[in-house]
């Protein structure tokens, strides 16, 4: 079955070139040309990845994420015009896996658009149900689904695929750069703040007292690793 990509964006000449692109790829294609309407296709029936633009009519492409993330793990990748890397990484403080500048290649959109599909169907067990158990929390690699002492966890794409890496190799200390390849599965030009907006949204989301974090740690000057004590 084709992958289902929801595009956002008011405006037609990227839509159209971003459709027409994507459909030769053989992903089906659906739009929305303003927030509102990106939720309401969003909800009205599966999709499997949403390109959004940040700066939108009706509601901004930060609040249409932050609304997406609050009932789905679907990944999204903000498209934006503005260069600036506060842009950016609000990007991911409101829930998002990945970000575009404008104007970008349709080589590069196609690729990464690949590589974060590629992440979301990975790791899967030989076993439906398989999981991994570490100090309570519980990594169901089958359904991709988090549990911390019993309570569900709602993770974005990215977060999981940190959290599983950190909890099937603990102890294990990993670079910012390693993360940045066997995550994100391509060059990021040296934007390693990434990975930390990344841990930080996860220790947010697992951690009792995210300052003084209890499962994921911080060996200074060389990486995040998930502590081996029970």
């Amino acid at each position: 079955m084709a992958r289902r990509i929801l595009i956002v964006d008011d405006e037609p000449l990227i839509v159209k070139g971003l459709k027409y692109s994507l459909e030769q790829e053989g992903y089906e294609t659906d739009s929305a040309a303003d927030g509102e309407e990106a939720l309401q296709k969003f909800f009205a029936k599966p999709f499997d990845l949403v390109l959004l633009d940040v700066m939108l009519p009706k509601m901004d492409g930060k609040e249409v994420c932050q609304r997406i993330r609050e009932k789905s793990t679907v990944p999204v990748i903000m498209l934006t015009a503005k260069g600036d890397d506060m842009d950016k990484i609000m990007g991911f403080e409101y829930g998002a896996d990945d970000y575009m500048t404008k104007p970008f290649n349709i080589l590069e959109v196609k690729a990464r658009i690949r590589s974060i599909l590629r992440r979301a169907t990975q790791w899967q067990p030989e076993k439906e149900g398989e999981t991994q158990t570490a100090r309570g929390v519980v990594v169901n690699q089958a359904t991709r689904t988090v549990t911390v002492n019993g309570k569900e966890v709602n993770l974005t794409a990215k977060e999981f695929d940190l959290l599983q890496l950190f909890v099937s190799n603990r102890g294990r200390v990993f670079s910012r750069e390693t993360l940045l390849e066997t995550i994100w599965k391509y060059d990021y030009l040296g934007d390693l703040r990434t990975v930390d907006v990344h841990i930080r949204r996860l220790r947010e989301k697992i951690e009792v007292n995210p300052a003084q974090p209890e499962f994921i740690l911080t060996k200074w000057g060389v990486g995040y690793y998930f502590t081996e004590k029970d």
